[in-house]
């Protein structure tokens, strides 16, 4: 089973300083056939304006991904972490028992663009951790680079979750292919350009919705870039 969730059918919220499309339910935006997807609870795609953002607040439980398109995106948090986090990082942040934290754009005149992405943990009350890498550009062009997983690598942050998330560059004649489990569910996310998947055409802001499936292909892609989960039933 494969669908595509277009763009344009996703909630969004406009803040003035903040703007932004919601995948799942989130906030004031609720649609009860889209409270999440296996354990992927929330993909939120952020524009922030110049000298805002997110004041203090905190989480517990969850694990929270931050991936920055364009901008900087400027994170402290109660464990003492002072990070940037330029495009081409993944920054995990681990609510745990709980956390504290603030996002912003410093920048003069320039608008951050990031996804912001949580991940049902499958252990609670652990103590909150961070962990942030920088992927090039090199390791995803043509192919699925592993970003966050169970297991930390090169470029793979450590998540606490039964899910795993690739990202990859595509362009003309590059294609990858990636084996399921028709057990698990997977997502995937174009985040700009437009590519096809299992041979069927996505744009920026879609999404396809894979269950029972035991393999997925990618290909066709105009300058793509695609985020790929594979995640808990």
């Amino acid at each position: 089973m494969l669908n595509i969730r277009k763009s344009s059918e996703r909630g969004y919220a406009d803040h003035g300083w903040l703007k932004s499309f919601h995948s799942f339910s989130f906030a004031n935006y609720v649609d009860p056939a889209h409270m999440g997807w296996g354990n992927l609870r929330v993909i939120n795609e952020d524009r922030i304006a110049p000298g805002t953002g997110f004041g203090t607040h905190g989480h517990r439980d969850m694990e929270i991904i931050s991936y920055v398109l364009s901008g900087n995106l400027a994170h402290q948090d109660s464990m003492g972490n002072v990070k940037g986090i330029p495009p081409g990082d993944v920054q995990r942040m681990s609510a745990g028992s709980g956390v504290r934290h603030s996002e912003f754009n410093h920048a003069v005149g320039e608008q951050t663009h990031f996804l912001q992405i949580w991940i049902e943990p499958n252990v609670v009350g652990i103590d909150p951790g961070y962990e942030q890498k920088t992927v090039p550009e090199s390791a995803k062009r043509g192919r699925l680079a592993l970003v966050a997983a169970p297991e930390a690598a090169e470029y793979t942050v450590k998540i606490h979750a039964d899910a795993s998330l690739y990202a990859g560059l595509f362009n003309g004649a590059e294609n990858a292919d990636l084996a399921l489990s028709p057990e698990r569910k997977a997502y995937v996310f174009l985040v700009r350009g437009s590519l096809q998947v299992n041979g069927l055409a996505l744009q920026a802001g879609d999404a396809a919705m894979l269950h029972a499936e035991a393999s997925l292909h990618l290909s066709h892609g105009q300058d793509a870039e695609v985020l790929v989960f594979d995640l808990a039933p």
